[in-house]
């Protein structure tokens, strides 16, 4: 297999056909043999029964049909351990990536590259998206102190070796783009239209896109701990300086009793000890989390595929 193009499906049903048919013109023309597999994460639109017509009428196209909605990435994780190409692209189902882009990807990897990801030029997005993202992205790389682009989407393509080391990492939070990185190779990225939507909206609004940054933040890096030490320090330094200084007034000046000023530091120091303890406590949970040990995804279902049975 040349090229397997994984597509995770939650919310495009009207945008699959036309996805389907762009590939198979994309893939028909550049390479002799590929593979389409498309994951369907549950879709409320029930995209399954579009998939399912589309593999009853090309064998080149693999449908995955999850037990339950597991998220996007655990969506493409299924598909990543499902494809057999030695060239594995991976791609929104909405059509804002396009497939067309497929060939400069492919041509830029032949260069020698290991890993060739897409930067979303004139992004079609909304203000909040983008600004989240780029916000996201900033606060990402001083935890983290790499340096990643918020304009690199998932759209990639990646050689057989490193999709094989990515799929070996099995933590339960989990960034797609941030852990090909992680893995080194020769990577590089080239600049890409970017598309308006099909159809709908994306399901990452404000909260989830949030959740999903805490989540990263905590299971990638601990200088957030490192952070909360540093405050702690801080606060400890300048509560000694004060209580020098009242040392000093009791003896020099005298200053009338106030239970403001105590009671604010009261609360200010039982503020921040819940705050680091809580900190603690989200990476105590996701300990917990990944000590389970459970498979990252269910699937209910696969179509012209063969099955897959590794461990999750």
């Amino acid at each position: 297999m040349d090229i397997s193009v994984v597509v995770p499906v939650y919310g495009c049903k009207a945008a699959l056909r036309e996805l389907y048919e762009r590939l198979t013109v994309t893939l028909g023309k550049l390479v002799d043999t590929y593979e389409i597999i498309l994951v369907n994460d549950k879709c409320p639109q029930n995209s399954w029964e579009v998939i399912e017509k589309i593999c009853e009428e090309d064998v080149h196209v693999v449908g995955i049909e999850m037990a339950r909605n597991f998220g996007q990435i655990q969506a493409i994780t299924a598909g990543l351990d499902y494809s057999s190409g030695d060239w594995v692209v991976v791609m929104d189902c909405d059509l804002q990536d396009r497939p067309e882009e497929i060939v400069n990807l492919y041509n830029k990897a032949l260069e020698g590259y290991d890993a060739v990801f897409a930067r979303r030029k004139n992004r079609k997005d909304s203000f909040l998206k983008v600004f989240v993202s780029k916000m996201f992205y900033k606060v990402y790389n001083f935890a983290s102190g790499g340096n990643y682009d918020p304009a690199i989407c998932n759209f990639s393509i990646c050689k057989r070796i490193v999709i094989d080391n990515y799929c070996k990492m099995r933590e339960l939070h989990r960034a797609y783009v941030i852990y090909i990185k992680w893995l080194g190779f020769n990577q590089t990225a080239i600049d890409v239209e970017h598309d308006e939507r099909k159809e709908g909206k994306s399901s990452y609004n404000f909260k989830r896109r949030m959740k999903m940054a805490g989540e990263i933040l905590t299971s990638q890096s601990d200088k957030l701990l490192k952070l909360t030490v540093g405050v702690g320090f801080i606060i400890t330094l300048a509560s000694l300086i004060a209580i020098l200084g009242i040392i000093i007034q009791h003896f020099t000046v005298h200053v009338p009793a106030g239970w403001s000023s105590m009671l604010a530091t009261v609360c200010l120091m039982g503020g921040l000890t819940i705050m680091c303890i809580g900190v603690v406590g989200i990476y105590v949970g996701n300990i917990f989390m990944q000590s389970k040990e459970r498979p990252l995804y269910v699937v209910r279902n696969v179509l012209n595929g063969t099955k897959y049975d590794k461990n999750n």
